[in-house]
């Protein structure tokens, strides 16, 4: 048990998801202060925060790390189809198991989360331990963030009621363009200047980012909790949703190998594949839930993307030193 709990620290499933759980227990036990008619403007404040998220993120994003891994178009298609194809495809074939509105609202953020962008650190982090292609991971997570942006938004007008006349694609795409392309574009065209100083400065930037990742989460389910929202679900279903999530990531991971073997893929470009590919990024998650689902919906939509979180980290973890250890085994022998 021990072991496990070490390779969950080194993901990063430590304090920050002991903190996200503590931050949904503080909005049901006070949620005035992250409602919309709190006269204390946290949500405001969270959006401002989410803007300087992506321009942080933009300053350490160097051209020449992106240039590094553009030849290998085979390997980018995998990942980027798995992401935002073979994920919403997944959830659009469980949605017939999902009856009654409360459940249908529970399927809408399963669905939401499927077309979120891969996450960046976490998939460069377990590429790097598993021995992958790392420029390659790189070039595809971050990619994939800018992608989200626009693939997001469009895949969710698929599902949503677009004749209500509530769901506007072009302001959702408006709205992301000026909190996430903006920043990010500003923070790249800084990256000569300032890059060297985010570098060094990289641990106080992930501070900074779970902190206000913190406060989005809480902000989120204060509107839940305070409208009722999750009056309807039950214990069991939480477990069944974090089971689901668990089977969701496997069966992902499972067909890239399948694919990447079928088509010949080295192994390093494998493990590459399977990690940025079977990833879904929170941050993306929290930023576009604020956008697309305004007020008390928000923390439901946020449920299945904190669960798939942290179980992803847990699983691709534990696959990751497997990984590292066959390798290294399989050296000794040679």
């Amino acid at each position: 048990m021990s072991k496990v709990f070490d390779i969950a620290k080194k993901a990063g499933l430590d304090g920050f998801m002991l903190m996200l759980i503590s931050m949904i227990g503080l909005a049901y036990i006070w949620p005035e202060p992250g409602m919309s008619e709190s006269p204390v403007p946290l949500i405001k404040i969270s959006t401002y925060a989410v803007s300087l998220i992506f321009f942080f993120y933009g300053l350490r994003l160097s051209p020449e790390k992106l240039k590094a891994g553009l030849a290998n178009w085979k390997l980018h298609a995998m990942v980027h189809l798995s992401t935002f194809v073979l994920f919403p495809l997944l959830a659009l074939a469980c949605r017939p198991f999902f009856h009654g509105e409360d459940h249908q609202l529970m399927w809408l953020a399963i669905f939401f989360l499927t077309t979120l962008p891969s996450t960046v650190s976490s998939s460069v982090v377990m590429v790097s331990i598993a021995g992958g292609n790392i420029p390659a991971a790189i070039f595809n997570a971050s990619i994939s963030s800018l992608m989200g942006v626009f693939i997001t938004p469009l895949w969710m007008g698929v599902v949503l009621d677009t004749g209500a006349g509530n769901y506007d694609i072009m302001s959702v795409v408006g709205k992301l363009s000026l909190q996430v392309l903006l920043p990010v574009a500003l923070g790249i065209l800084l990256n000569r200047k300032w890059g060297a100083w985010a570098e060094k400065n990289k641990t106080y930037i992930r501070y900074f980012d779970q902190s206000s990742i913190l406060l989005i989460v809480y902000t989120s389910f204060c509107e839940s909790f305070g409208e009722h929202l999750f009056s309807e679900f039950e214990m069991k279903d939480i477990l069944f949703l974090g089971m689901g999530m668990l089977a969701m990531f496997f069966a992902v991971y499972f067909l890239l190998t399948f694919f990447c073997r079928m088509l010949g893929f080295n192994k390093e470009d494998e493990v590459t594949a399977v990690f940025c590919g079977s990833k879904k990024s929170l941050i993306q998650g929290a930023v576009m839930s604020k956008v697309l689902f305004s007020g008390a919906q928000a923390g439901i939509m946020l449920l299945p993307i904190m669960l798939y979180h942290a179980l992803q980290l847990i699983a691709a973890s534990i696959i990751a030193q497997r990984i590292a250890r066959q390798q290294k085994e399989s050296q000794l022998v040679k």
